[in-house]
């Protein structure tokens, strides 16, 4: 079966963000007063196949936790949808 997993790596809510605060000062400077705040994060696709979702599944987190996301600095989610 084929699967298409979209995951969201963003830094730690208690890190700084340094990327996320540039661009907050930025869209000030442009006049957009009310952004709050800013967090800067990555955005991966993939497709794999796999004989079942819980498969997929296992697979997609293995590769988030050992090589996508930082667990000191960086949290992950994920969507898996059969395609």
């Amino acid at each position: 079966m084929k699967f298409r997993a979209e995951i969201d790596i963003m830094p730690l809510k208690e890190l700084l963000d340094p990327q996320g605060k540039a661009v907050t000062s930025g869209l000030r400077n442009i006049g957009i007063q009310e952004i709050a705040d800013v967090r800067i994060g990555k955005h991966i696709a993939i497709e794999l196949d796999a004989k079942d979702e819980k498969t997929a599944q296992t697979l997609v987190e293995k590769a988030c936790k050992e090589l996508l996301a930082n667990p000191i600095m960086e949290s992950f989610t994920l969507i898996l949808k059969k395609v």
